[in-house]
Order: structure tokens, then sequence, then C-alpha cells
């Protein structure tokens, strides 16, 4: 039966899977680099969005050598509105590693990939499988909800892990890894979607016990993480001069290593005046309310002054890029 199936996916993927520049159909990307990139691209991120990031990043940092020599900064500019910046860190991280490390050859094994780092246990299947066609299983949130309709698995996700990578790695073809791992993920963005699936178009439709199943779109059963709610105030400090002061962030945390707008949680700054201009933002886990002060002031403390015709030299969180297009700035 896994075997059927596994043809099945495959022949579907032939004639309706997505061409995509990272993909390559009938076996391995002709390209490591092109698939490490994209790979971290798509963490926590859609295909839709980083398209257009990935097409201009390339183009800057066409080799991982191009990428290794770059200085950080840069890497920042070009990962703006992409989000979860520690993955631009990690990519450039890894770019140095492969260039110094193991001699700009991309390794193959996974106890080497496994070094590089922003690389998790999916990213680096997904990885071995797409650029070496190595039969690895990739499990992601598509694949685990395929797995969970296919075989009507009820339960609450986190219960399941194990299941469902025992049912994915039986189902994975490992005569046509990178094909299959490919197929698999576009049957979960295209056809196999959270809301509304397509199941009259899908290729396991005879086999699937959740078709025509009125409780498909509750399967799987995930139990969403309540959002922390920061509320606070974010100023736009000027100088006689008026140009705007700006501070970069530590290199830990949330955001680190981009340049930011002061801002607080709670009291606003003594001398600050609001402007009843409110900007929101929501993170994975966390959902932001900052209104906009502004102050006038030669003394800012860490951080410095800049013309504000300067401020596309810096790289933003989307968050301070909104701050940004509020204040006119």
């Amino acid at each position: 039966m896994n075997n059927d199936l596994s043809k099945k996916l495959l022949d579907w993927y032939v004639a309706s899977g997505r061409d995509l520049p990272w993909r390559f159909k009938g076996g391995a990307h002709p390209s490591p680099y092109a698939v490490l990139v994209s790979e971290i691209m798509l963490q926590q991120t859609t295909v839709k969005t980083v398209l257009s990031y990935f097409e201009r990043f390339m183009k800057r940092f066409p080799t991982v050598e191009a990428l290794a020599a770059a200085p950080i900064e840069e890497v920042y500019l070009y990962w703006q509105g992409l989000g979860y910046y520690s993955r631009a860190r990690a990519l450039h991280a890894s770019a140095k590693m492969i260039v110094s490390d193991f001699g700009g050859v991309f390794p193959f094994r996974k106890e080497d990939v496994r070094k590089l780092k922003g690389l998790g246990d999916y990213t680096v299947a997904s990885f071995l499988a797409l650029a070496f066609n190595l039969p690895e299983t990739v499990v992601d949130g598509n694949v685990m909800r395929i797995i969970c309709r296919l075989y009507h698995l009820t339960q609450p996700l986190d219960e399941l892990k194990d299941i469902i990578r025992q049912k994915a790695e039986a189902l994975t073809d490992k005569a046509h890894p990178a094909d299959y791992a490919s197929a698999i993920m576009d049957l979960g963005a295209l056809v196999c979607t959270p809301k509304k699936p397509q199941c009259l178009l899908c290729p396991w439709k005879g086999a699937c016990l959740s078709f025509g199943r009125a409780d498909i779109e509750k399967i799987p059963l995930r139990i969403k993480p309540l959002k922390k709610e920061i509320n606070g105030f974010v100023y736009i400090i000027r100088n006689q001069n008026g140009d705007v002061f700006i501070r970069k962030r530590t290199e830990k945390g949330l955001l680190s290593g981009l340049y930011e707008f002061p801002w607080s949680e709670g009291e606003i700054f003594a001398g600050a005046e609001k402007s009843g201009l409110i900007v929101t933002h929501i993170f994975t886990h966390i959902r932001m309310r900052l209104e906009i002060c502004f102050v006038q002031t030669e003394n800012a403390g860490d951080g410095f002054f800049v013309k504000a015709a300067d401020l596309d030299l810096y790289p933003f969180s989307t968050l301070m890029k909104k701050v940004r297009q509020k204040a006119l700035l």
C-alpha cells in the first residue's frame, strides 16, 4: 500500500507540483547553496513571501563564498521584511563554516550538516533530500497535517509526533527522496490545506480515512499557546539639527543585531510627547502595541544620531519600519 501511495503522489507531483527556483524535478538540485538559502528562508515563512526575497538575495550573494565574505550588516539589509533575523545570522555563520571548515564544499553526511547553524531535524532532512537526493524523511507542518488526515489521527498533535514520524518514514520513497519531499510538501500547500482542502484533487483520496468526513478541517488538533501582550511607547528622538536617534540591539534575543528607535514597556519616558499614533505588530508568541512619542534632546544615551535620509542604510525590523512609516520618516 505504501509503495502505491508513494507512486501516486510522485505522479501527481510531475503533473501538478510547483516549479520553484530551489527545486529540480527529477532529483537533487544542482546547487546545494540555493537549497540551503531557501530552507532557512522558508522556516516559518510562506513560499509566496520568500520568492521575491530569494531572488534578490541570490543576486547579491550568488555563492556561498560571496555570502561568507559579506558583512552581517549587509546580510541583514537583504533580509529586511522576512523577520526572524536569527535565521540570517545562522545562514551567514553556516556559510563561513562551509568555506572555512569544509573548503567551500557542501557537506552531505548528516553528522556534518548538523554542525551548521540554524538547522533543526526537519531542515537537515529536507536539505539532504533536496540537495543530494538522500533517503531522508521530511516532517514539517504540511506533512503532519497530511499524515493525521490520511490515518484520521484526532488526538492533540503533541501526542502524535512519534506516530506521525513512523508513518511518514514508511511512506517516503527511498528511490526518489528529493521529488517525494517536494511532492508531499506541495500536497499540503496546494491540496491538503488547513481550510477547505481540495480533497477531490488529492491523489490519496482513495486511501484517506478523513476523506468526506465533517471533522477534516479540525485535523490535526493543535492547542495554540496564548500570545503575550506588550504595551508601551516608541520614541522618535531628534536633536537640534533634526537628526534621528537610533540604537543597535544586542546580539541576543528577539531581533538582535538590528537597529531600532528606543522603546519602553509600561511607563512613558519623562519629557516625551505622545502623538496618538499607534503601531501594532504580532510576533510568534507576542502581540505588541506601541504609541509613538516625540522627544527633542542632544543626549539620548547609547546609540547615535543619523540623518533621516540615511535611515535606509540601516537594517530595521518590520515593527520599526512600521514606526518609520507612521512617523513619516
